[in-house]
């Protein structure tokens, strides 16, 4: 149905060799680093060799749709290579370039940044020597309705004054984070979708305050996923991203690639959660004969299987539907895919806890950490009940038109 360009073929079959040989054997080193860490924030060695091995092999910023900057892939042939760094999903992506936030990030930086922004910024987010962090999310308000967002940015001659607080700043604990994109609310007067506007702020800016870490169901995410206190921040005038009034239009813009990467990472975790349930299966034995001969453990891989498989499928379409009318006319599209993806990972994440028993709920398997991340998902880049209102609304209204 959606057949692989050339291109999409040699980047996918380099990355496989690279995760079979580089990334899948970093994954026990990368565990002990990290344990004998002073911080769960630490930046490992292994995953800068990685990232020196990734740039070496020319697999590099893959995500980055422009050629200037990256290979210039559409969104159907990046899908793929997206879905096999899921398999490792924190490690890949980072030691690729090619991780959440900063993905993002450097997609605005390129299309909506001055020359200061993309000199001082993006050409180092995409070497790798920088992370940088998205703060919409706020813990005073529904933050899945970005109209509600309420983190004053007040004009004041040639500069704003930022005073709010965000939380779920991804990647704000991240020790190479040197910049935010904040979104705040400029002017609440206007019309409900122009009131928001998007800035560059550097995370050392006079007033800006990294209070705490956000654990997720227990976990400290080695990016770290940040509250912060900004406090009569002065942000030059330069520092807004396309124009005041913009931020709501920028967020758009933003997400829409993401939420395809997120999806096919998600498919990802799910294949290599059903290849850990088989391989259990397999070499495990209850009361004389082996797991994987149990009705019930057929029924949960074959349901996992097609499950994958579809999820692949409609995230693949809205890819294609991406690349060829945009992202408006793929927004239910987006928006389903959105849904469904990691809430099947979830499915099969939990039918693979299952098989492996108490281990699966342990650190011995990445499992338990991969269930965290994907049940995260289902809030992050909006919650499922948003999607699912737009889906409806959408066929509503085409309903009323065919009347």
């Amino acid at each position: 149905m959606f057949e692989e360009s050339d291109r999409a073929r040699d980047y996918r079959e380099r990355l496989e060799a690279f995760m079979d040989e580089y990334v899948y054997p970093a994954e026990p080193v990368y565990e002990e680093q990290m344990a004998a860490a002073p911080s769960p924030h630490f930046q490992p060695q292994i995953l800068e060799d990685l990232k020196t091995e990734a740039k070496r092999q020319g697999l590099w910023n893959l995500f980055h749709p422009h050629k200037e900057w990256g290979p210039g892939l559409t969104n159907l042939e990046y899908a793929p290579l997206a879905e096999i760094m899921g398999r490792s999903i924190e490690i890949a992506p980072e030691a690729t370039n090619c991780n959440a936030p900063d993905t993002g990030n450097m997609e605005v930086l390129t299309l909506y940044g001055t020359d200061e922004h993309k000199e001082k910024y993006l050409r180092p987010l995409l070497e790798g020597e920088m992370a940088s962090a998205f703060a919409m999310t706020e813990p005073a308000v529904a933050s899945s309705d970005a109209t509600n967002i309420e983190m004053l940015m007040k004009p004041e001659g040639d500069e704003y004054i930022l005073d709010g607080r965000k939380w779920f700043a991804s990647n704000a604990m991240h020790p190479n984070c040197k910049v935010l994109i904040v979104m705040g609310k400029t002017d609440p007067n206007a019309e409900v979708h122009r009131q928001q506007s998007m800035m560059v702020v550097p995370i050392d800016a006079p007033g800006v305050t990294v209070k705490r870490n956000l654990p997720v169901f227990g976990y400290d995410d080695r990016e770290g996923h940040a509250e912060i206190v900004f406090d009569q921040v002065r942000v030059p005038k330069k520092d807004v991203l396309k124009g005041e009034g913009e931020g709501f239009a920028i967020s758009q813009a933003r997400l829409g690639p993401g939420r395809i990467h997120h999806c096919m990472r998600a498919i990802g975790v799910a294949e290599r959660a059903l290849e850990l349930m088989v391989k259990r299966a397999e070499s495990r034995t209850t009361f004389g004969e082996p797991l994987s001969s149990r009705a019930n453990i057929q029924d949960w891989i074959a349901e996992s299987r097609v499950e994958i498989d579809q999820a692949r499928l409609l995230t693949l379409e809205a890819a294609d539907m991406m690349d060829k009318h945009g992202n408006k006319v793929a927004k239910n599209a987006i928006a389903a895919i959105k849904v469904v993806a990691p809430s099947m990972a979830l499915k099969v994440l939990d039918r693979a806890i299952q098989v492996h028993g108490g281990g699966g709920v342990t650190d011995d398997f990445p499992l338990a950490r991969f269930w965290a991340h994907m049940r995260t998902l289902r809030l992050a880049d909006g919650p499922d009940e948003v999607h699912k209102r737009s889906i409806a609304r959408n066929e509503i209204k085409k309903h009323r038109k065919q009347k």
